[in-house]
């Protein structure tokens, strides 16, 4: 029996890419796609039918076994009316998201997960694409499958929603382009990738509250997750591998928002002998590059996205943090490192008529005056370096020679107003580390429960060489070459209020 395979895949779209239908072939009749949210119940009857062994088969094997994209590929260059046949494969994959009630029928009235076999192929329109046997059903859907979710069932049905919305779906294979991109830039410039710890005693590498629990081995003592790799992979270099670097998740107990979740993805390197000049070129090469990358893919395989136009050409703009704060508020800045640099900086504050941070320490203070004035200046891509020394306690320090304060060698790249990547050469002496994380706790910017590292500092003691750090958001980092503002839409089950709100009350979108 021949079945015109224009009859399976009466409605394809322009953004249904071969990728989307690449793991099993599903068919929804017309009927089913009416049905709206409802919670499905199990009587015996019902179950029995499901349970009979032929509706879940063990796959044959079979000869001339293709997915979606070979099958594509291979007969790219038939045009319409022209055929192989002598050529019949078997092709397993997902073709379209709704079947018209007349195959239905032909199949039973069954939908689910479906090996066909068919001869030749039209890609626009399938018309010369024949099905040599009724489509085998190797999954059978049991759900009816419903036009759109609520916000209520999304979130605890994701795997519904990636069905339903092509542009989710393609937010997941944009970002895994986007990390194998990013390991595959550094592998070429010769970094090795490691993993580092994820629990230990304390969480050092970034001013941030972290997450404790406990483990069965340390009854008596309390485990932190990690807040950041950046110190496990200091100590690598100090260890004698020049370059490394590491994608993986950190955690910090602390707020969600729109670009925030506890739980985030960082990619990190650390380079010997690197200074600012060379992380800051590097990232703009890295960048220009993968721009156009997002716009190949987005054209190709991610047709559902409309990312922003950005244009990472270098140079990239560059804002100096002290001349720039001054002019923007008309002031000059005290003398950063003097005693009474706080209380002058709130002066300042209540001059320019800017709100005080609930803790007004001196970072604090500054770093708003940055998110006042610096950063609504950087929508398109720019930088903003040389911050004053009590922002960057693992940076290391210079007096900057047109304003005489004491600076970091530190960089961030802003786009769209939202930091992407932070840079700097390494802080590599242990008696000025000592000291920047001394005054850091008397700023309250330390856990005073969890003081100084003092393992690092002694790690120091072996020698750290002149080394360049860089960091960069993944989540943050596909937020922007998507074109979605809710870093909830880039992580495949949501945040962690998505998650946790799914095991405390799932609901079926059926």
């Amino acid at each position: 029996m021949r079945i015109p395979l224009r009859r399976l895949c009466p409605a394809l779209r322009p953004y249904l890419r071969p990728t989307a239908r690449a793991a099993h072939l599903r068919f929804y009749s017309a009927e089913q796609a009416q049905i709206g949210p409802r919670i499905r119940t199990w009587n015996a009857e019902e179950a029995e039918k499901w349970h009979h062994k032929e509706r879940y088969p063990r796959m044959k094997k079979q000869d001339a076994v293709l997915d979606f994209p070979t099958f594509k590929e291979r007969y790219k260059d038939l045009g319409r009316g022209e055929s192989k046949p002598d050529d019949e494969v078997v092709v397993r994959g997902l073709f379209a998201r709704n079947l018209q009630v007349d195959l239905a029928h032909a199949i039973k009235e069954e939908s689910g997960h479906f090996g066909l076999q068919a001869q030749s192929w039209d890609f626009l329109t399938c018309s010369e694409t024949i099905a040599t046997e009724i489509p085998q059903l190797l999954s059978p859907c049991t759900q009816h499958l419903p036009e759109n979710l609520s916000e209520e069932t999304r979130i605890p049905n994701r795997h519904v929603d990636f069905l339903l919305n092509p542009q989710l779906a393609d937010i997941v294979r944009l970002r895994s382009e986007i990390t194998r991109f990013l390991r595959q830039s550094l592998l070429d410039q010769g970094h090795i990738e490691v993993q580092t710890p994820i629990l230990a005693d304390v969480a050092g590498g970034a001013v941030a509250r972290p997450f404790h629990t406990s483990a069965t081995e340390f009854r008596d003592r309390q485990i932190a997750l990690r807040i950041a790799p950046e110190l496990w992979l200091k100590r690598l270099i100090m260890g004698g591998f020049e370059r490394v670097f590491e994608i993986g998740p950190s955690f910090r107990n602390e707020g969600i928002d729109l670009s925030h979740n506890p739980e985030f993805t960082t990619c990190e390197f650390y380079r010997s002998y690197a200074d600012l000049e060379e992380l800051i070129t590097t990232t703009e090469r890295m960048f220009l590059t993968l721009s156009r990358l997002v716009t190949s893919v987005v054209h190709t395989d991610c047709r559902a996205l409309i990312p922003p136009k950005i244009d990472f050409s270098p140079p990239l703009p560059c804002l100096d943090f002290v001349p720039a704060i001054e002019a923007a508020i008309g002031n000059k800045l005290p003398e950063l490192t003097s005693p009474d640099a706080q209380a002058q900086i709130i002066l300042l504050f209540n001059k320019c008529d800017v709100p005080l941070p609930s803790l007004p320490t001196l970072p604090r203070l500054l770093d708003r005056l940055s998110a006042k004035y610096l950063e609504p200046q950087c929508f398109g891509p720019t930088w903003i370096v040389h911050h004053p020394e009590c922002l960057s306690p693992l940076s290391k320090s210079f007096i900057h020679p047109d304003t005489q304060q004491r600076v970091s060698a530190r960089a961030e790249l802003f786009v769209r107003n939202t930091e992407l990547v932070n840079c700097y050469e390494e802080e590599n002496s242990p008696i000025e580390q000592r000291r920047k994380f001394e005054e850091q706790l008397q700023y309250h910017e330390i856990d005073p429960e969890a003081g100084i590292d003092e393992k690092y500092l002694q790690a120091l003691e072996w020698g750290l060489p002149p080394t360049g750090g860089w960091g960069c958001g993944i989540d943050r980092l596909c937020m922007l070459f998507s074109g979605t503002n809710r870093i909830a839409d880039v992580l495949s089950f949501g945040t962690l209020k998505n998650v946790v709100a799914r095991g405390r009350d799932s609901k079926n979108p059926n």
